[in-house]
């Protein structure tokens, strides 16, 4: 069984799946879901049933029996439908979007796509919530936001045969597991069994090289995808029948588009759907697997389809292309279809079982699973070139992540040992995995697996993006808006432009105070750890320390001039710059928005603590003392300027202060990193205080800025222990999916099934 929820407008939800058995028990029947997560794979039928009875399973609904014929039962379901099975009311007010209940009056079966096919059965149900709504988001995707109409869908999906066999999962193979406890292993070996999620797939020959498969890997894009998009999306879903070759597997894996008259509710389709949202959002590859043995029965990849308006935008952004009345110059349309061919072979990458690689991009983006940023550069005159935005075709790593999954060994091989050797065979390449955890943290200490990066070198990347933003600053027009657009709406493009070094920030970050890392495995000889290089902190700190420059935040006086505040007809939005200065538009909030991306990411708590501890154990390391003194160094301590760069460094001086208070106040950090930032912030009170003294020269901007944050230290060093919380930091404007935190997001419903 599996449940989703619907939106029109907002999307879909997947709920959760189960593995079900339906029981008759007198009048009733009843829903049972069996305890899968504990089992004894076993010859021993008592051994098998000992387990069974020791765990509880859980009975999901009771069904009256309404008519009974020829060993057929009918039930009525109605009741069954007409519940919140997916928790809607619980999870808008879980997003603060306001206190809902179901109305049972406005909610009835949905007819419409209640359906029965070879293998599943499908139900659903329009169901209406009322409340008071709260919230912005409700409101952008129903009529009446007091009255929200959902759609819940359950489907029931018939289990696959026993001719599936299954693959362990290594954390070396980038793949996607699901597990249980086998309680009649030996002893000696682990209890909790992992599997990976993969789709059947076998040779017609199992002992040819390559051969043709017993049934392919067939997928299915939604006839709603409109060209050019729909051309784009085929493209980069059939990548992948490259690596299926590699594997040992010809004409394998096939994407054809959905025959007319093709029901997408059919388990046996894969597909591939475009959807249509009131925003941007994530696109999703999740599957329908088999939690007991693996076994993947439905790929299905949702595609958002706002999505490509933002990539077109990032080069509108870059190139100020309007020249002239109608101009509309290819290559932006062009680069935002080279991102949708690696979307979709990203989503379908989760559907066959694949979860991220964040570290391919040091290998000359080695995966299409890795969140790829446009890789721009500068030509001679200055001018911005994105021919090269995104990466075409699969990836190294992806064909080495398929071997390990698909390769089918002939008869008599020793399956584990060549599993070992596929993996030992990707490291010797230099094919690096590291996956979300690893990368999504902002705390997180790896210096590759980073998200929406391009290059080997972090830094050095951060030092180049900065160049080109600053280039792209610098052209930045009426150019960036078509003719007849309002003026107003140069800030949708001024803010990828001004924030375009943002994902990069968060990879040279992970530098300071970072800690190289693989999955190594007792014996096959990958280092485990090693501290980064402490030149390599150094050079990431330098290049982090310049994104607070008033010469980078600071926007020019012909920007300002050019964005006028917003027209009648055009709100500003999560996308836009927040602001202090009513409806104009406020440079100042903007930088310090920047700034604060990278000090929240140089003062991470975490990062901190182990700046703290790497230093302890080699006093080579950078010390936490060295990364705050050269913040203060850089902000508080530097010469202001006049004009608006003052301005500007005055906001970051405070971004500075509050960052810095945050890790002194922080419970999450090390208690000696607390009391060095404490140290820190005392010998800056007593720096403000010797500036500030009667018979000073500062300007009176200046006096009254530095007073003002003596004051404010002055407070929170009396009491520091009733610092809950800095005051609040400004609004950061949208940023992923450019592809907010590819959630492309993966989910795939490996809890249940059926």
């Amino acid at each position: 069984v599996e449940e989703a929820g619907h939106v029109q407008g907002a999307g879909r939800q997947l709920g959760e799946t189960r593995v079900v058995e339906l029981r008759r028990v007198g009048p009733k029947v009843l829903l049972v879901q069996p305890n899968h997560r504990y089992r004894a794979i076993s010859d021993n039928p008592d051994e098998a049933r000992a387990v069974e009875q020791a765990f509880a399973e859980s009975v999901l609904w009771g069904f009256e029996v309404a008519a009974e014929e020829g060993g057929r039962i009918l039930v009525d379901a109605t009741a069954f439908l007409l519940r919140d099975a997916h928790g809607v009311a619980e999870r808008l007010q879980q997003a603060n979007q306001g206190t809902y209940r179901l109305e049972a009056s406005r909610s009835a079966p949905y007819l419409e796509r209640t359906r029965s096919f070879p293998k599943n059965t499908e139900l659903e149900a329009t169901l209406t919530f009322v409340g008071e709504p709260k919230g912005l988001h409700i409101r952008t995707v129903a009529p009446s936001p007091d009255a929200v109409t959902v759609r819940q869908h359950h489907s029931f999906v018939e289990l696959p045969d026993g001719g599936y066999i299954p693959r362990r999962f290594d954390p070396r193979s980038g793949y996607i597991s699901t597990s249980y406890f086998d309680y009649a292993t030996p002893i000696a070996e682990p209890i909790d069994q992992k599997l990976i999620l993969r789709h059947r797939l076998q040779k017609k020959d199992p002992n040819a090289a390559v051969s043709e498969p017993i049934e392919p890997i067939v997928y299915y894009l939604d006839r709603g995808a409109p060209e050019p998009i729909r051309s784009a999306l085929l493209d980069g879903a059939r990548w992948w029948t490259e690596a299926f070759e590699a594997a040992g597997f010809r004409d394998a894996f096939r994407v054809e588009l959905l025959p007319e008259g093709a029901d997408p509710m059919d388990v046996r389709y894969n597909l591939i759907q475009w959807v249509h949202r009131s925003t941007r959002g994530w696109s999703y590859g999740s599957s329908v697997a088999d939690p007991r043995t693996g076994e993947i029965l439905k790929g299905h990849v949702t595609l958002g389809s706002l999505r490509v308006r933002q990539d077109f935008l990032i080069a509108e952004a870059l190139l100020a292309p309007y020249e002239g009345e109608g101009d509309v110059p290819p290559q932006m349309e062009q680069m935002a279809l080279a991102r949708l061919r690696q979307l979709s072979a990203h989503e379908i990458g989760h559907t066959i079982g694949i979860t991220h690689n964040f570290a391919a991009s040091v290998n000359d983006r080695a995966s299409v699973m890795d969140y790829p940023h446009p890789f721009a550069t500068l030509r001679a005159d200055g001018s911005i070139d994105l021919a090269a935005a995104y990466a075409s075709g699969i990836g190294k790593w992806d064909v080495r992540a398929v071997l390990y999954g698909y390769s089918e060994f002939p008869a008599g091989a020793d399956e584990e040992a060549e599993l070992e050797r596929i993996l030992r065979e990707t490291a010797a390449q230099g094919l690096l995995f590291l996956t979300d955890e690893d990368a999504r943290p902002p705390g997180g200490a790896h210096p590759v697996a980073h998200l929406w990066d391009n290059g080997p070198d972090a830094a050095a990347e951060l030092e180049r993006v900065l160049d080109l933003r600053a280039a792209a600053l610098r052209r930045f027009s009426e150019r960036n808006v078509p003719f007849g657009r309002p003026l107003a709406l140069l800030e949708e493009a001024l803010v990828p432009v001004y924030l375009f070094h943002r994902y990069q920030i968060e990879a040279a970050a992970k530098l300071v105070g970072g800690l190289d890392y693989s999955f190594a495995v007792r014996g096959d000889g990958q280092a485990p750890t090693a501290p980064v290089a402490p030149d390599a902190q150094r050079r990431a700190l330098a290049a982090l320390l310049r994104t607070l420059d008033a010469s980078t935040l600071t926007l020019s006086p012909e920007i300002v001039r050019l964005i006028p505040p917003r027209p009648d007809g055009f709100p500003r939005g999560r996308e836009n710059f927040p602001g202090r200065t009513g409806v104009t538009f406020d440079p100042l909030a903007a930088a310090d928005v920047a700034a604060s991306m990278s000090l929240s990411l140089l003062l991470h708590p975490e990062r901190a603590s182990r700046l703290v501890d790497l230093h302890a154990r080699d006093a080579g390391q950078p010390s936490l003392l060295e990364v705050i003194d050269a913040v203060v160094d850089r902000t508080w301590k530097t010469a202001a300027g006049s004009g608006a760069a003052a301005e500007v460094e005055r906001v970051v001086d405070d971004a500075a202060l509050r960052h810095l208070i945050a890790l002194a106040a922080s419970t999450d950090a090390l208690p000696q990193a607390r009391n060095l930032a404490l140290l820190r912030l005392a010998e800056l009170e007593r720096w403000l205080d010797s500036t500030t003294g009667p018979g000073s020269a500062l300007p009176v901007e200046e006096l009254a800025h530095r007073r003002g944050a003596r004051r404010q230290l002055a407070a929170f060093l009396e009491h520091p222990e009733q610092a809950l919380s800095p005051p609040p930091a400004l609004r950061t404007p949208d940023g992923p999916p450019i592809g907010t935190d590819d959630a492309s997001h993966w989910a795939h419903t490996c809890s249940g099934g059926w």
